[in-house]
């Protein structure tokens, strides 16, 4: 089991490790009060964030986001049908794309974003300011990492988030509205991004947390990013210690995803997962690729360039065939006592990131 962060203050705490040691030997104390602050705030807060009121949002559950070729899914990038049937002949519908064409990502794009929740600043960029300018930063962004690639930009949205409190269903999780999902689906689309759905599950079902999201999944421009330092077992509390997911949970989401690229013919669709240290994820070579589904393992470990290229090494080390990588980067906590990395030493990582995102 993880280390335990009791007693311990947030500048005790090396995320980014050191040689010979795992490269995240604790939580963040720091970054998982905010669980607190989510817990005493509640759902209230996150359909506050979403700008419409409780009986809203309920009308917005009440109605799905939409499905491949209606005009909602053709707004963000994919094909609808291509003018009104001829008599006597059939409607032609091009399939499905991604936000800036293809259906492919890699080698294609580069993705690159920030991450967050409106109204809770602490768990990432996304979450301050006004949503539509988060996404032109993001683009930007996703520019200066291109490196010969297509820009591809990206808003991960805390979808599932971990609460410290057991909640009415003692899952220590709670759901972001769907209003709220909503308008960043709308702003991802007017940027002709990609929308990820973050998932921290606390102790509910991680499978179960994606297939409550199946009617945003089946858009060409909607995919998943799971954090399983926040996936908990029985009797485990988000921010006490870190959580653990394995090969065969992550196979299982890819194949779930995997259908519903074949039943709606869509584009390649990413399942990012998060990873803060080799003890988060194991069995990591029981991992399979599945059809229509790219496999992104992002590392996820705070400090100095220095200690982030030392988690780097220990994290890609011994990839699965399949897998590609991805990169996280900390405005705040990096910064702290240190810098930022620049693009270019980002990009100087070997393997080369296929996904940078800033929280």
């Amino acid at each position: 089991m993880a280390d335990k962060v009791s007693g311990r203050t947030g500048t005790e705490i090396s995320r980014g490790g050191t040689a010979g040691r795992d490269p995240v030997p604790a939580p963040d104390a720091s970054r998982r009060r905010m669980l607190a602050v989510t817990t005493a705030a509640g759902l209230g807060l996150l359909t506050a964030c979403a700008g419409t009121s409780s009986r809203a949002d309920s009308a917005s559950r009440a109605s799905p986001p939409g499905r491949p070729g209606s005009s909602a899914s053709a707004g963000s990038g994919s094909p609808g049908p291509s003018g009104s049937a001829s008599p006597g002949r059939p409607e032609r519908r091009r399939r499905p794309e991604l936000p800036r064409g293809g259906r492919e990502l890699f080698p294609r794009y580069r993705l690159a974003g920030f991450c967050g929740l409106p109204g809770a600043a602490a768990l990432g960029r996304l979450g301050t300011g006004d949503p539509g300018r988060r996404a032109a930063e993001a683009e930007k962004v996703a520019h200066s990492f291109a490196a010969g690639r297509e820009p591809l930009p990206v808003l991960e949205l805390l979808a599932t988030v971990a609460n410290s409190a057991a909640g009415p269903d003692g899952r220590y999780r709670s759901r972001t509205p769907a209003a709220t999902i909503r308008r960043f689906h709308r702003v991802a689309r007017e940027r002709r991004g990609l929308l990820l759905l973050n998932i921290q599950p606390g102790r509910a079902a991680v499978l179960d947390e994606v297939k409550a999201l199946r009617d945003w999944l089946v858009h060409p421009d909607v995919g998943i990013a799971l954090d399983p330092e926040w996936e908990m077992g029985s009797g485990e509390v988000p921010g006490d210690t870190y959580g653990h997911t394995d090969g065969h949970e992550l196979t299982k989401v890819a194949r779930y995803l995997s259908g519903l690229v074949e039943k709606h013919d869509l584009p390649q669709k990413p399942l990012v997962f998060h990873q803060v240290a080799t003890s988060v994820v194991g069995e990591e070579s029981a991992l399979r690729p599945q059809p229509g589904v790219a496999l992104i393992k992002s590392a996820d470990g705070i400090g100095s360039p220095g200690l982030k290229r030392g988690t780097w090494r220990k994290l890609v080390h011994d990839l699965p065939d399949g897998l590609h990588t991805g990169f996280k980067l900390f405005y705040e906590e990096d910064a702290e006592g240190s810098r930022l990395m620049t693009p270019k030493e980002v990009l100087a990582l070997r393997p080369q990131p296929e996904y940078v995102m800033y929280e």
